[in-house]
């Protein structure tokens, strides 16, 4: 069977090229040729036309809407979300195997007719395809935040915090309106904060656009980016984008299903949606959503700025948990997507919790890597050269690095890491370590505020979450054997199950 596959993530850096990986391991096993396209943050190379014409079947696994999906409308479909085909890439293929045998169709615009006798594969639900929606537009903003972010972390490092002051005019734009001044330390620092600055003016547009642009395609774009603008105009800020880049989605989407004279068809996508929908959502946005959601914005923002004490170790302990809980999955993208929300606000709080949420994901891999060191002897062999990838990973903020361990040993290993991830947040809000940026792990240490809380509460944390999995591994080791010292008839197989448990 010759199959081909999608896979895509919110981040695009790593459960995409560890799907296509377990996909391709599992085709093969099973027999089969299968080729993946991966939608990551690099780029994809397309799939070409001969390989779409001799596909028998085509596997989604996404988080995200694919990109050009009317290109597999001729083939059976099995959609899932990008950690099942990780953890169960022979499951899926066993499922697009089912799929191919019952030959059923699949379409963009509507459900195909099912062969009488035959199972059609179950579509995703209505909250699947809104999640895969705001992580579309969550994806599309990471890398404006990431530079952005940056940027203006190099430039309050080179030109001191005094560079943004809330003066009628930041000292960063008085420097760069009277000329640059190249051997000026703090002149390099405005211009680095200025261009960050210019990448964060992005965030919510492009937000709201790519919303729009995952729940109708191209023209939804403009009435997303154009409602993502005006929230930041009337201060509704990420709350507004949200709300614009769903109503422009779903407007688009019912003008679409308008039957028009063939004369309007051809310019219906160019002009005639385009033009009706932004004047829509323009409108919608300045008189009736804006204001509202504004206030909401500003209470949050309050909210954030005022978390001190008990309540920011509370929420910094919460969000270590949801980190750690899935490694990736709905639990950990919800408090992933909350810290970089509040990125878009620039307020101290929310600075502190992407902080918070970046140290406990930290931790997940570094803890089972430093595990595989400390007592080789209770994980595989595949599980140690899995333990020494995981080094990287987690300095990376890659928590998917864990997904193997957790797989393999869910009750010993997803508690532990839970714990140490909790440790972590909370020690991170105690010492009110802050991070611009929502990716880069230690790579972008020197740009935070308070590294040396930081790197304490990562460290505090893979300590707490390491100690616990070695010691629940060695209990569950040594229970078989008591068994066995105290006369069970089953020796043999207890010393094997024992094994085959470390």
């Amino acid at each position: 069977m010759r199959i081909v596959a999608v896979t895509a993530c919110p981040t695009g850096i790593a459960h995409t090229y560890m799907a296509a990986e377990a996909l391709e391991a599992a085709a093969e096993e099973a027999g089969h040729t299968i080729t993946v396209e991966t939608q990551g943050s690099a780029g994809s190379t397309p799939l070409t036309a001969e390989q779409l014409a001799e596909a028998d079947v085509a596997i989604f696994a996404a988080d995200v809407e694919v990109r050009d999906k009317e290109r597999f409308a001729h083939l059976p479909q099995v959609s899932v979300g990008v950690k099942k085909a990780i953890s169960g890439g022979d499951l899926l293929v066993a499922q697009a195997e089912e799929a191919a045998t019952n030959h059923v169709p699949a379409s963009v615009d509507a459900p195909a007719a099912v062969p009488a006798g035959a199972k059609a594969p179950a579509g995703p639900g209505a909250a699947s395809k809104v999640r895969a929606w705001l992580m579309t537009g969550v994806s599309h903003v990471i890398p404006f935040v990431a530079a952005g972010g940056l940027l203006m972390a190099i430039g309050f490092a080179l030109a001191g915090y005094q560079i943004n002051l809330p003066d009628d005019t930041p000292l960063y734009e008085t420097l760069l309106s009277n000329g640059f001044d190249a051997g000026s330390v703090t002149a390099w620092g405005a211009l680095a904060f200025g261009i960050g600055s210019a990448a964060f003016n992005f965030l919510v547009p492009v937000l709201a656009g790519y919303i729009a642009y995952a729940m109708a395609d191209r023209p939804a774009l403009v009435p997303g980016f154009v409602g993502g603008a005006i929230a930041v105009t009337t201060h509704a800020g990420f709350l507004g984008g949200l709300v614009a880049g769903f109503v422009a989605g779903g407007l688009v989407m019912w003008i679409k299903t308008w039957r028009v004279p063939r004369a309007l068809a051809g310019i219906m996508p160019v002009l005639v949606i385009p033009l009706l929908s932004t004047a829509a959502v323009g409108l919608l946005m300045y008189v009736i959503v804006g204001r509202p959601i504004a206030a909401i914005t500003e209470g949050l923002t309050g909210w954030l700025n005022g978390l001190s004490g008990t309540n920011a170790v509370l929420l910094g302990l919460l969000l270590g948990l949801m980190m750690c809980f899935d490694m990736g999955g709905p639990v950990n993208k919800a408090a992933y997507t909350f810290a970089v929300a509040g990125l878009s606000t620039g307020s101290g709080g929310a600075l502190t919790i992407m902080a918070a949420v970046m140290a406990a994901g930290m931790v997940p891999p570094l803890a089972m890597a430093l595990a595989t060191v400390v007592r080789k002897s209770l994980f595989s062999e595949v599980e140690r050269e899995n333990g020494r990838a995981a080094w990287l990973l987690g300095a990376s903020f890659i928590s998917e690095g864990a997904i193997p361990f957790a797989a393999a040993d869910p009750i010993r290993v997803i508690p532990s890491i839970m714990v140490g991830g909790a440790v972590t947040g909370a020690l991170s809000m105690t010492f009110a370590a802050t991070l611009r940026a929502p990716h880069g792990g230690i790579f972008v240490v020197p740009l935070m505020g308070d590294p040396l809380g930081f790197l304490v509460a990562v460290v505090a944390g893979t300590l707490v979450a390491t100690a616990l999995v070695v010691a629940l591994k060695t209990f569950a080791r040594r229970r078989p054997a008591a068994a066995v010292d105290t006369g069970d008839t089953t020796t043999s197989s207890v010393r094997e199950t024992a094994g085959a448990t470390a």
